[in-house]
């Protein structure tokens, strides 16, 4: 041990005496340079480390941003994970689709149900009814005003015995506790001299209203104390009938659904506002959905498979709502990332064309479409039960929100080149398209409120605003253009003169200059895509730092460590 020791000593020693001879030898820089090197190993050697963990956190995120711009094709090679929110959007678009056609098909029924019945009405209750939207029923004489008011009342107390619906009268509901009630509304003094050009008026309006009760027998003599009712025709300005009516509509049955109670609301109105010796006669039905009191169907169970199936529409639009949200919160959180990177590494800021390219405005149409199908869906379930009748409501909600859906396909066809010139034309058209068309706009409401103004007392589509832009519009696709010139030959001559330069200036400016222009703004936009696609295009920053990263989906490189815990999310992996 001892020998060991003095070995271990000697050469030590002699190390010593080596390494002082040679530093002798050596110069006096080189003495102290090679001591300074020594010091510097370990500063360099961590500054290398830091340089290569700071090249890997920018590899790791252009890794990550080249796989958050993927399709869900490369995705599934990139991790081997299934699409399952692809397959989940694909699942939604079936059934969504399929609760909107057995919805359309109930719907349907309720409105034919409606307008069938009005119709039914207009024919019962009003004497002489003929169809004609272009000459509305009128009287001129105050005999005929009498006759068409006794023939309604008439009908209305003989409904049973002459009616083919089955219909059932509701009491209690008019003046006095009637079924039925007959007002006449008049100013409340009226005096009106032609032969002396003089008129004495109090603009207070008067209702005299009375009350009628159809027969507890329907095989009982008819009342006919409403006969006794006298109209004040010198300051008369209308004649107001209003009842209620019951009545169950039987065709959904067809449907293997509850049938539905009605109750019509009724109003016959004889209108003398004008006082223009023209008394005109319309017939207004509303018509309110209750559920029936203790249905009885025989053979026919209750299904509820109907409300089975809309409960996992809703189901799957939540989850689809969930899983694209958390697409656009991560979307969100890596575009700060690239944003701090940019910042604190090379001291530049994003322009905000490359931050929206991480907000994915196709997760917030899907968004939208979920939110519209759950509300429609829950108020469909309400349908289902007989707990609401919102037809309407519904209807447009499940119809935008299946728009939607569909619209949203064209996201998935993006990825492929050849299937992207729509939404690529559309997107470099957009802005120019909209500067255009409030220019036209100006222009569009300028006609409208012209042609309101001088053509709407000679021209029955000019008679309101809404009206005239329809019929502009038609003009400017080419639609019922003789119609229009034609029924302007019953004016005046200064008016006819008018409407000729009114219309053939503006089919000619809109259809031979505006329509013409919108078309070459769009064809323009088609082809400079084109030629980009032929030529060298502009790459942003955004794209040229994901370029970087030359790592292939099926690389392997994508698939990272996973993680621990597993959540509901974690299950669906982002995959488009």
């Amino acid at each position: 041990m001892a020998m060991a020791s003095s070995d271990y000593n000697r050469h030590i020693s002699d190390d010593d005496n080596i390494t002082e001879k040679d530093r002798l030898l050596t110069s006096v820089a080189s003495y102290g340079a090679n001591a300074c090197v020594a010091d510097q190993r370990p500063a360099d050697l961590e500054g290398s480390l830091l340089q290569q963990q700071l090249e890997h956190e920018e590899e790791e995120l252009r890794r990550k941003m080249k796989y958050f711009f993927m399709s869900p094709c490369d995705k599934y090679h990139a991790k081997g994970r299934k699409p399952y929110k692809l397959g989940l959007q694909l699942l939604k678009i079936v059934i969504v689709t399929v609760q909107l056609v057995f919805f359309g098909l109930s719907n349907q029924m309720v409105v034919t149900f409606k307008d069938e019945n009005t119709e039914a009405f207009r024919y019962i209750f009003l004497k002489d009814y003929q169809y004609d939207p272009d000459s509305p029923l009128a009287v001129h004489t105050q005999s005929e005003v009498y006759d068409h008011i006794n023939y309604a009342i008439d009908q209305y107390l003989s409904l049973a015995n002459t009616s083919v619906g089955r219909y059932a009268y509701v009491p209690d509901v008019g003046v006095n506790g009637s079924a039925l009630t007959l007002c006449q509304h008049y100013y409340k003094k009226g005096h009106i001299d032609p032969v002396n050009d003089t008129f004495d008026i109090d603009p207070h309006v008067i209702t005299d209203c009375i009350g009628v009760n159809p027969p507890p027998d329907p095989t009982a003599p008819l009342t006919q104390d409403y006969k006794n009712f006298t109209l004040k025709f010198h300051k008369l300005i209308n004649v107001t009938i209003e009842f209620q009516l019951k009545a169950i509509n039987l065709q959904t049955i067809i449907n293997n659904e509850i049938p539905d109670c009605y109750t019509f609301f009724i109003a016959i109105l004889l209108d003398n506002q004008a006082h223009s010796g023209r008394v005109k006669i319309s017939l207004q039905n509303q018509a309110t959905i209750q559920e029936c009191r203790d249905p009885n169907i025989s053979g026919h169970a209750d299904s509820y498979a109907r409300v089975a199936f809309d409960v996992i529409v809703a189901v799957v639009c939540v989850l689809s709502l969930l899983l694209c949200g958390r697409s656009i919160l991560r979307g969100v959180l890596l575009q700060h990332e690239f944003v701090q990177f940019f910042r604190q590494r090379l001291a530049r800021t994003v322009c905000w064309g490359d931050r929206m390219e991480f907000i994915n405005g196709w997760y917030i149409l899907l968004i939208v479409s979920d939110v519209l199908t759950i509300i429609g869906s829950f108020i469909k379930i309400g349908i289902e039960s007989k707990g609401n009748a919102s037809y309407d409501l519904c209807a447009i909600l499940l119809g935008t929100s299946t728009l939607l859906v569909w619209v949203g396909v064209i996201r998935y066809l993006t990825f492929f080149q050849k299937y992207n010139i729509l939404i690529v034309t559309l997107r470099a058209a957009f802005p120019n398209v909209i500067r255009f068309c409030c220019c036209a706009a100006a222009i569009y409401m300028g006609y409208c409120f012209c042609g309101w103004i001088v053509l709407g007392p000679y021209h029955v589509k000019f008679r309101s605003l809404s009206t005239v832009s329809e019929c502009l519009f038609s003009l400017i696709n080419g639609d019922d253009m003789f119609a229009t010139f034609s029924e302007m030959e019953h004016s005046s001559t200064l008016v006819w003169v008018f409407s000729q330069v009114y219309l053939y200036t503006f089919i000619s400016l809109f259809i031979y200059m505006v329509l013409s222009l919108f078309i070459a703004l769009i064809t323009g936009a088609y082809d400079t895509i084109m030629q980009q696609t032929q030529e060298q295009s502009h790459v942003t920053e955004l794209h040229a730092f994901i370029a970087q990263c030359t790592d292939t989906p099926c690389s392997g490189k994508f698939r990272g460590a996973e993680p621990t815990s597993c959540s509901l999310f974690c299950c669906f992996d982002q995959d488009g």
